[in-house]
This record gives structure tokens, sequence and C-alpha cells, in this order.
């Protein structure tokens, strides 16, 4: 049986549930992108310049704002001339932790991950990777910054190298809480009640699929695995490997900051943490879950809630040059 399966059935105390969950890196490191302090300072800079737009209205944190726990707090976004996604924009805090991005996980990294919205129309907009490079290079100030962070490269802004650059600074965007001090063996960095709400989110069954580092995000799921979801129009996964096995399948969202980054489902149709509560019972678990159920639940779901990083206000961007595109509303 599975180790993380086995502590689940076995576990008597919260104390033995421990083997579900791990503590949060600092940062969430890859052999395929250097996190050096020079490509993680260039993209901060690029994950909040509006001129990756094709309107200049839109940047990455306008979708996933840093200091609102990496959410906006819509159902889905507004992108290029108010023009509404499909989907609901998903946290960038502790996305690092995650198997894949992207709620179909059809990117398998963020570095991957970041080169979607710019090009995409209802987004960003820009209508080639040529030129999301070509505003970039128009800017004077940051060719050094590019060889700074892309040292011996003869021609350093790629678009490759734009998305290692957003994709470096968003590794480093991690939230500890009191659940990783616990997670660590302090069982005093939880409250009882806290320690209730884990016991009874695992044994309703939450932590089968909520589990890991970011409590989430390390598989897929059906939505409407033991009841079926009415009207689910959004075929998840299939779309993406257009296997029927995949039908309605998405990724399994992280818990962590779950109380702070309503609201909830990949449509953002669930406005509050119980009624999310009350629904995934219902339709992943086959559970009419009581009110002092949810409670308890909710309780320990606050305790996911980790601290921001310190600075999360948007740096100072180098000036446009001469020869930086204009605004487009086209």
């Amino acid at each position: 049986m599975n180790p993380l399966v086995l502590a689940l059935v076995l576990a008597q105390t919260p104390a033995q549930l421990r083997p579900l969950f791990a503590p949060l890196p600092p940062q969430f490191e890859t052999k395929d992108n250097a996190l050096t302090p020079e490509r993680v300072a260039l993209g901060r800079m690029l994950y909040f310049d509006k001129r990756l737009s094709k309107n200049h209205d839109v940047a990455c944190n306008s979708c996933h704002l840093l200091d609102r726990y990496g959410v906006d707090g819509e159902p889905v976004s507004t992108g290029h001339k108010k023009q509404k996604g499909g989907r609901n924009a998903p946290t960038v805090y502790n996305a690092g932790a995650h198997l894949a991005q992207f709620w179909d996980g059809r990117a398998p990294t963020l570095e991957e991950q970041a080169k979607g919205p710019i090009l995409n129309p209802l987004e960003m907009a820009l209508p080639t990777a040529e030129a999301a490079v070509k505003v970039i290079a128009s800017v004077p100030g940051y060719l050094p910054l590019f060889q700074k962070a892309f040292p011996g490269e003869a021609s350093p802004i790629t678009y490759d190298n734009i998305a290692k650059a957003i994709g470096a600074f968003e590794r480093t965007l991690s939230t500890p809480s009191r659940f990783d001090r616990w997670v660590k063996g302090d069982d005093a960095a939880l409250t009882k009640d806290e320690l209730d709400g884990l016991e009874t989110f695992a044994a309703v069954g939450c932590a089968g699929c909520h589990q890991g580092a970011a409590v989430g995000g390390t598989m897929y799921q059906k939505l409407g695995l033991v009841a079926p979801v009415p009207n689910l129009a959004d075929k998840g996964r299939f779309d993406v490997t257009k296997a029927q096995a995949d039908l309605n399948v998405f990724k399994v969202p992280s818990l962590r900051n779950i109380a702070r980054t309503a609201p909830y489902l990949h449509d953002g149709s669930l406005k509050s943490l119980d009624e999310v509560i009350v629904f995934m019972g219902k339709h992943q678990l086959g559970r009419a879950l009581e009110p002092l159920q949810v409670r308890k639940i909710a309780t320990f779901l606050q305790a996911l809630t980790g601290d921001l990083p310190k600075d999360v206000a948007p740096p100072k961007l180098p000036p446009s040059g001469k020869a930086t595109p204009k605004p487009d509303p086209s």
C-alpha cells in the first residue's frame, strides 16, 4: 500500500497524519532554470510589465495579484478588450509545488505556463513570440538585465528567456504558515480546534487528494467523481489528451491559502469556503457533511493561510524606448 494511504488509514492522532504532508521549501528549485538573484529580479519586473500585452494594460499581476494571495477575486479574469477568460485564475503562490500548470495540466512547468497568457488573444493578446521579444528588446534598460540573468548568451532576449525569468521569480513565491511548523514536528503550532479540523479533513477523505507540500496540486481527479456535477460543460483535461478517461478531469488544486483565494472551482462558481467544502463532500466523496464537520474542516483550512513575501509592490520598470510599440486597443 502507498505509504501516504497507509498513514491515512492507520492514523489515530493528528500527529500520525504528518506523513501525508511536507513543509513548503523556501523556493521551488528546478535543474532546468537557475534561480539566481539576477534572474529572479528580472522575472519580477516582467511579471509586472504591462507592455507584454497588446494594449499595455494587462500583466501577469493583473490576474494573479501578489498582494491578494495571487488571485484577482473574480470568477474569471478580464483580459484584452475586457474579454473574459473561460476559467478561474488560480493562485500563483506555491504553484512550483504542482505536478503541472493550468487547470487541465497542459503546461508541464511554470516556465511553459508563462508563455501562454502573453499570446492568448483573450488575455495579453500579443500576436507572436517574436512580437514579445521585439517589445522587450525595444526597452533599453532590459538588455543589461538579461545579460546579467543569462550570462554568456550572445542574444539573451528570447521568448524562452522571458518565460524562464518569469518562472524563476514565480518559483520564489512560497507562503509557509504555522502548518509547516506543525508538519516539522511542532505540536503547539496548531490549536486544538485546528487539529480537530485536520482529523475531520482526513477522516472524511479530503486528504486522499489533498496532500503533499501544497496540500493538493499533485494529481488529477474527475470533478463529480462520486456524484455527477449538473451541467458541467468544461471537459477539463480531455481537451488536452482527447482521452475519454480525462473527460471532466482537472488538476486537484492546492489548499494553501484557500481561505483567501475565493471564488472556487475551475469556473469560480462557488463563493464561500463552507460552500465548496459541502460541494466537494457531496460530489467527490459522496458525503452529506454535517454543519459541525464543515466548520471543523474550515477551521483547519484557515491554518493553511501563509505569510506573503515582504515586498509584493510593483518594482520600478525600465522606461520605454523610441522603438517601443505603442498600446494597441484593437
